[in-house]
């Protein structure tokens, strides 16, 4: 099977995960998918090939060789956004694109007018949706590159390689992806999530990353006689929203820029909740960020009367960088083979989290490495099949410079 079917066969399954939900993984239809991708593991003659009750799939291909090389692993998860549809997904492959507008569907048009980076790609056969859902290459992209890499390595004995394991997990796309992997029984030295965008991209830093949530509790009086008696919770919602700075949100923030995103309000005269995430590159500015909340809530309160409102502040992940620098040997092997598979590396800090984040605080450093796919999580996303088997191709070589790390 080539690297095309095999991610088409996957874009075929829903497997969109979903923040309300409090089993694991969220969606039943994740584990799904999680049995037919360990069907095919074991077809493919994989050894250890293990699903565990949570949803998270193991296998390992062996090594090749004699003596002691460093057993590396290679990660994705297989959950898409709740942010768009990814129930029957109609994938369609635009070959030998010409840098023009695509027709999805009628009255839908993916234009590099709206996304420039299509660009990048002419001449290049794209994977695109019909503009109704997303398409998975996030990470359903990843997942293919990772297994057809192994089935290479198993067919082309002549490439030299050490133990690799690879994983497959739930609930990324929920913030929950690394939070039962077992890091102990994957048994790496370090390990590579296969969740970047477009081709050479590597990603070793990303946000540190904040939850909060704001509660306000209103009065309720019938408004012709609420003078002096209504605490109207919609109202002060909305003032404290306006304490938070303008200039500090998504939409005016890049590169190493921090953020306060407020992603939702429930409210009514009695009560209100508005849910904020808090996200900064540096730690000092992340954790000033989070008392800063904490001020806001404390003014509201003065002027108001105590316990009217109130904050739950959690972090949720903190930047991989501090545990990636001291073993800059992961990152050294991932630019010196994308270089010998002709890719320019692209090094650049991640505007959110991977899994490898967190895993990286659990002992298993983790950087993340391109996978192909662009405008994730919504019904413009497409991945090149070029891209795809760059990827592939530098999974395979990095297993292959691994096998003489310690020559």
């Amino acid at each position: 099977m080539d690297i095309t079917q095999r991610f088409l066969n996957y874009t075929k399954f829903d497997t969109q995960s979903s923040e309300e939900s409090t089993s694991v993984p969220s969606t039943q239809k994740q584990m799904v998918f999680a049995e037919y991708l360990k069907k095919e593991l074991e077809k493919e003659d994989f050894d250890d090939v293990e699903l565990d009750e949570k949803g998270y799939l193991y296998a390992t291909l062996k090594s090749n060789i004699k003596g002691e090389v460093p057993t590396i692993g290679f990660i994705s998860h297989y959950d898409t956004s709740p942010d768009c549809s990814g129930a029957n997904i109609k994938a369609n492959i635009v070959h030998n694109y010409n840098g023009g507008d695509i027709l999805l569907s009628e009255g839908i048009v993916s234009s590099p007018k709206k996304f420039p980076e299509l660009l990048s790609h002419v001449g290049e056969d794209l994977i695109v949706t019909d503009g109704h859902t997303l398409l998975g290459a996030d990470d359903k992209a990843g997942i293919a590159e990772i297994v057809q890499a192994m089935c290479y390595l198993r067919d082309h004995k002549e490439i030299k390689h050490g133990k690799i394991r690879i994983a497959f997990n739930p609930d990324e796309e929920i913030g929950m992806g690394a939070h039962h992997f077992d890091v102990e029984k994957f048994g790496c030295e370090w390990a590579y999530t296969m969740d970047g965008g477009d081709v050479g991209e590597l990603e070793f830093e990303n946000f540190n990353a904040a939850s909060a949530k704001i509660t306000i509790k209103g009065i309720s009086v019938h408004p012709g006689y609420a003078k002096g008696k209504m605490v109207n919770a919609n109202r002060l919602a909305a003032e404290f929203a306006n304490m938070l700075p303008a200039n500090e949100t998504p939409e005016t923030t890049e590169g190493y820029q921090g953020f306060y995103h407020l992603i939702g309000i429930k409210a009514c005269t009695e009560e209100a909740t508005l849910s904020y995430i808090i996200r900064d590159h540096d730690r000092d500015k992340f954790e000033d960020r989070k008392r800063f909340i904490v001020e806001c809530v404390k003014q509201m309160n003065e002027k108001y009367g105590e316990q009217t409102v109130s904050a739950e502040v959690k972090d949720q992940y903190y930047n991989m960088k501090e545990k990636i620098d001291p073993q800059m040997h992961v990152i050294d092997l991932v630019l010196k083979a994308m270089q010998e598979c002709g890719v320019t590396p692209r090094v650049k800090p991640i505007r959110g989290g991977t899994d490898g984040a967190q895993l990286s605080f659990k002992g298993l450093p983790c950087p993340n490495i391109f996978a192909g796919g662009v405008n994730f999580h919504g019904p413009y996303e497409f991945v090149s099949i070029q891209s795809m088997q760059k990827a592939m191709q530098v999974i395979v070589k990095i297993c292959e410079l691994t096998a003489g790390y310690n020559d």
